[in-house]
């Protein structure tokens, strides 16, 4: 893969745990306060039926309890433990449990996908975990162990759809969108009824609940997961995995920019930290011209054609042409007849 293409797959990849850093500011000042799976519902759910809708194709064969399993995982699970961690556990310690997802994909990667754990890769999940830390954990951050649990399970549903999404790839003949709808559909499926029996529905909906709902519908669910889903098709999982780090990233930012939050010394640490993990995690372009051809050797010279190879035909047509038996030798007194032309010298005399 070119570098260039590396570095646009990746931006574009990025955009999506960008949007979804902007998710807590949404739900805080758009939506009916309390109803966290309610959103997660609303933001998995619709836009599936709208994919499947445009894409008119149903998963065939093995691919029903494949999709099943990779929404599960991706999207119903991952919201409902995300949301469970939220409500035990203060954001900074439920964003640095999360953390732990790329490290889990460097393992997960080894054992399905043969990949090779470098020291570069184990380092560059450390600064992660490490830059969250910095970047959102309080002084007095408390733990919940059913949080943390929450959490942690959160990480490994995530990291684990990442690695079967890789390892499975997509159907032939399927679109990156109505590949996407199948599992937006199955995990808003799976949401629908722990939202019904577990928190119901609010009792009014405002034209601010509709735009933020909208907007995690929209761009929060069908934007950001068709381009979440094409880096994962295109780049490595483990880089994939990292680039969600941007989602903090982007929490953070925002949170400083609209709601004037303040930064700390220590939070820009953190930040410069978790980008120098994304930067340590990017591939790098195969070297496939110095496999080809050692550095400083010079290409092999072209064969060129002998002279005499060249035009062994005339001579064996030259040299054929004479009779086979030598005939009797010419009268003294007469002169040497001159060659023939095209006759080459190396002909015996007839």
């Amino acid at each position: 893969m070119k570098p260039d293409r590396i570095a646009a797959d990746s931006a574009l990849t990025a955009l999506a745990p960008l949007v979804w850093g902007s998710t807590y500011l949404v739900t805080t000042e758009m939506l009916p306060p309390d109803r966290p799976l309610l959103a997660a519902t609303v933001r998995a759910l619709p836009a599936g039926l709208i994919l499947l809708a445009i894409g008119r194709t149903l998963p065939r064969g093995s691919w029903w309890w494949r999709a099943a399993v990779l929404g599960a995982l991706n999207i119903g699970a991952f919201l409902y433990l995300l949301f469970v961690a939220a409500y035990h556990l203060p954001g900074g310690v439920a964003a640095l449990v999360m953390a732990v997802q790329p490290t889990v994909v460097l393992v997960l990667s080894a054992l399905l996908l043969k990949e090779r754990i470098t020291v570069l890769h184990a380092t560059a999940c450390a600064l992660g975990i490490a830059g969250v830390g910095l970047l959102a954990l309080a002084p007095r951050a408390g733990l919940d162990p059913v949080g943390v649990g929450a959490g942690l399970l959160g990480a490994l549903s995530m990291a684990s759809g990442i690695v079967l999404t890789k390892r499975w790839g997509r159907p032939q003949g399927v679109g990156l969108l109505t590949f996407t709808g199948w599992q937006l559909g199955f995990g808003g499926l799976l949401l629908l009824p722990v939202t019904l029996i577990g928190e119901g529905l609010p009792g009014a909906v405002s034209g601010r609940n509709l735009a933020g709902f909208a907007y995690l519908g929209i761009i929060g669910a069908l934007f950001a997961y068709a381009i979440w889903f094409r880096g994962v098709e295109r780049l490595p999982a483990l880089t994939v995995s990292m680039l969600g780090f941007a989602s903090p990233l982007a929490a953070t930012a925002l949170g400083y920019l609209v709601l004037h939050e303040t930064l700390s010394p220590a939070q820009l640490a953190g930040a410069l930290t978790v980008v120098a993990a994304v930067v340590l995690a990017r591939p790098r372009p195969a070297g496939n011209a110095r496999r080809r051809k050692p550095p400083g050797a010079s290409p092999a010279p072209a064969p060129v054609p002998s002279p005499a190879r060249a035009s062994s035909p005339a001579r064996a047509q030259a040299c054929t042409s004479s009779p086979a038996q030598t005939p009797a030798p010419a009268p003294a007194p007469a002169p040497a007849p001159a060659p023939a032309a095209g006759r080459h010298d190396s002909c015996p005399d007839t």
